[in-house]
Order: structure tokens, then sequence, then C-alpha cells
């Protein structure tokens, strides 16, 4: 994260003092936290988003995603990550297709 956390989150001073500490602690663009750390923060916060939202998650998606995995390098998983997010953030939400 090359931006300081308060451009992503509209975090300003007195705004939220759990942000506030995690800045304070971690630096303002988590220098302080390594990727793998970073990762598992992703991790356990997409489990808790998908957690709140109602569906099923189709097996096919589960297939996909380990194919992922062991198909696409690195960057390229990094790559997917970030469209996602992007996607889940801004609303790009789409329906299953069910093919007959």
């Amino acid at each position: 994260m090359s931006k300081p956390l308060g451009y992503y989150v509209g975090c300003t001073p007195g705004y939220n003092l759990f942000l506030e500490r995690v800045q304070e602690e971690y630096g303002a663009a988590f220098e302080k936290i390594s990727k793998r750390e970073k990762l598992c923060i992703l991790m356990i916060l997409a489990s808790s988003l998908g957690c709140q939202l109602q569906g099923d998650v189709r097996g096919e998606i589960y297939v996909i995603a380990k194919e992922m995995t062991d198909q696409l390098s690195l960057s390229d998983q990094a790559g997917i990550m970030e469209a996602i997010i992007h996607q889940v953030r801004w609303g790009q939400n789409a329906e299953p297709v069910h093919h007959s």
C-alpha cells in the first residue's frame, strides 16, 4: 500500500480511534506489517465480509480458485485479488450464470 490508510477508508484525525491506533502502531501505509501478515489480514477480512452475505458459493468457484493458485503467477494472483477487491468495494456484483 503506497498511500496512507486514510486514502482508502476516509480515516481523519478523531474519526476512528481504532484506526488511529493501528496507523500509529503499524504505520500509515502499513509499512511495519510484512506481506505475509497483510495477506493474513486480507484473508480474515474477506472471510468476515463473505460470512455476512446471503447465498451459497457454487462448487465450481472453489475449483477455479484452486486452478488460479496452481496456474497463475504470484503477480497475477495478486492482480486477481486487486480486481476482486475493487469489484466488491464498488458494487460490481453479478448474479451467477446458470448454464443449461
